[in-house]
């Protein structure tokens, strides 16, 4: 492991350039910090479902998608680093798979919501989905891992399949798109 902080500011950053885990600096708003960014929120976001009540196997799996996000986000800081492989999107598509079973097959888009735990999984989904477009942005322009955008899709699947299951063990259930309100 790297060195540990002992002072939070260094005034490096203050030119509008930070450093990459390789040591290099970069402008802070570069595609590559922005990409790298976007996963920490999106790991902030998913903290965010786990400081309220979620039953345990949510609570497990969004606990390891944390350490995985910080591992991506790692990836994407250091050029030429590897963190997040085919077996940690597989990983999640079996969690999806089994977590998407149980409930009933869609016939209408569903509105972010159905109780808080839903609504912040819902919040997550679109700062993972943001993170991907993000991680796509910068693979125009330098080299990104396959994987990683991999990885990002089918966790913003998955979030979207756990605020399924949220909203419907909150109670409150789903809240779906009423296409025909306009039609009165």
């Amino acid at each position: 492991m790297g060195n540990r902080l002992s002072k939070i500011y260094t005034r490096t950053g203050d030119d509008g350039t930070t450093g990459l885990g390789d040591g290099s600096r970069v402008a802070k708003d570069s595609a590559r910090v922005a990409a790298y960014g976007t996963v920490d929120e999106a790991n902030s976001c998913i903290g965010l479902i786990l400081a309220g009540d979620v039953p345990d196997d949510i609570r497990t799996l969004l606990t390891t998608v944390q350490h995985q996000l910080f591992d991506l986000g790692g990836e994407l800081c250091i050029p030429g680093h590897a963190a997040i492989f085919d077996v940690d999107v597989e990983r999640l598509e079996q969690q999806l798979d089994s977590f998407n079973e149980a409930l009933p097959p869609l016939k209408d888009f569903i509105l972010p919501g159905g109780g808080e735990a839903a609504a912040r999984c819902h919040v997550a989904r679109t700062v993972v989905r943001r993170a991907e477009r993000e991680a796509v942005s910068l693979s125009r322009v330098e080299d990104v891992r396959p994987e990683a955008v991999r990885y990002l899709n089918r966790l913003s699947d998955l979030l979207f399949v756990l605020a399924r299951v949220l909203a419907r063990a909150s109670g409150h259930g789903e809240v779906l798109w009423n296409h025909e309100r306009r039609k009165a």
